[in-house]
């Protein structure tokens, strides 16, 4: 599955669907979520075809669902499993820090 960038309706969509979940919640205005683009692009790249989904939320968009999370400053990242939080970076970290979050979701099985 490649880079996903949900709307409210999409992300209910893909909550459910029963695939853990990385998600940027960024802003369109916001210079510190530029960087995170390219990253999420390759991790999207990367984790196609196994069985986790990638996704970007614009706060501005899709304010509902960033009020869920209790987002209150862009970027920030938060992988979710079952539909609950398991893990949260605030503020844009190198790529190796989201492989680790990802990996440890997929539980080293991968490839």
């Amino acid at each position: 599955m490649a880079l996903i960038h949900l709307n409210e309706e999409g992300f209910d969509k893909a909550l459910f669907s029963g695939v853990p979940m990385l998600v940027d919640f960024w802003a369109t205005w916001c210079t510190h979520c530029k960087p995170l683009g390219p990253i999420f692009e390759q991790l999207g790249e990367e984790y196609e075809g196994k069985n986790v989904l990638i996704g970007k939320v614009d706060v501005d968009e899709a304010p509902a669902v960033a009020a869920k999370y209790g987002i209150m400053g862009v970027p920030t990242v938060v992988l979710i499993q079952n539909g609950r939080e398991t893990d949260r970076k605030v503020g844009g970290m190198p790529y190796d820090v989201y492989t680790e979050m990802l990996d440890a979701v997929l539980g080293g099985d991968e490839t």
